[in-house]
């Protein structure tokens, strides 16, 4: 089992940025895919990033450019800048070991003036 807890949320006004840091509890070595995940009010999750170890970085359309996925050996990370209104989300860091899927419990984004 891997435990999973984000940090860095909070309230940014557009064009700002955000750095989201993601703990596990077992090494990043060990997992088979990382990554992150935002929901928005009233719509359905979505993928943000996801890194595979046998391959690239995927990104969403939307983020692209903006948001940049990395990690060592004892975290995940999401750089966001030129944070817009419409990227306010609970974002969520996932993990896949062994081929179960992990889920930290999220943290809130608002991007505001």
């Amino acid at each position: 089992q891997v435990h999973l807890v984000e940090s860095g949320g909070g309230l940014v006004q557009p064009g700002g940025s955000l750095r989201l840091s993601c703990v596990a509890s077992r090494s990043m070595l060990s997992l088979n895919a990382m990554g992150w995940y935002r929901q928005a009010p009233g719509k359905e999750r979505e993928l943000v990033a996801l890194f595979a170890k046998d391959g690239d970085t995927n990104y969403a359309d939307s983020v692209k450019g903006r948001f940049t996925f990395s990690s060592d050996n004892a975290k995940m990370y999401l750089q966001m800048n030129s944070l817009k209104p419409e990227d306010t989300a609970v974002y969520y860091c996932f993990c896949r070991h062994i081929a179960t899927d992990y889920w930290g419990k999220g943290t809130l984004v608002t991007v505001s003036s």
